[in-house]
């Protein structure tokens, strides 16, 4: 399943480029990637992150269709950030959700990594639905899930994959940066 690992984290690349970019065309590259992660981890007993990848073909039809109803500012959808209260809120829900999942996860499968692997998924998860409602916060989140899974996937030998979330960590940071500077612009 090399090969398939190799083209979807080819795919996993171009799409993140141009999420940081905040160009439409992220969409299309991540539903093919998606796609074939999901066929990926689960042969690699990785169930959670299988199972992130039905939820996040979803969003990210979803993302599609709410980026393409949102106003432009320069080459990119307009970005925005969470009140104070709101952060804590999707803050306490993820940490829930990772611990819930992850304890069913240890208790009724036989997953590789079943805490470590429910956080990179629970975490993943706010971060696309942030994402999609164009977000900054959800690149704070990509910052976590990309250091963690890149520790995660290495140890279960998907060395393409453990590579493309190293370079997601780099690409996470431009795009903190570029999404808060394009905030900057867009504020009178």
């Amino acid at each position: 399943m090399s090969e398939i690992e190799w083209v979807a984290a080819g795919l996993g690349l171009a799409n993140i480029v141009l999420v940081a970019r905040r160009s439409l065309w992220n969409y299309p590259f991540a539903l093919i990637m998606v796609t074939l992660y999901f066929f990926v981890f689960f042969e690699a007993k990785l169930y959670s992150d299988a199972l992130l990848q039905i939820f996040f073909f979803v969003i990210n039809l979803y993302g599609w269709r709410n980026w393409l109803g949102n106003r432009r500012i320069d080459a990119g959808v307009a970005v925005g950030a969470l009140s104070g209260r709101a952060r804590i809120g999707w803050a306490a829900g993820t940490v829930a959700a990772c611990l819930l999942w992850g304890a069913g996860m240890a208790r009724y499968t036989d997953a590789a990594a079943p805490v470590i692997d429910a956080m990179v998924a629970g975490m993943s998860v706010a971060a696309q639905i942030l994402q999609s409602r164009r977000r900054l916060e959800s690149w704070w989140l990509w910052l976590a899930v990309d250091a963690l899974a890149t520790g995660l996937y290495w140890s279960r030998g998907l060395v393409a994959t453990a590579v493309l979330y190293a370079i997601f960590f780099g690409v996470a940071l431009w795009g903190l940066i570029a999404w808060g500077d394009a905030m900057r612009r867009a504020t009178p």
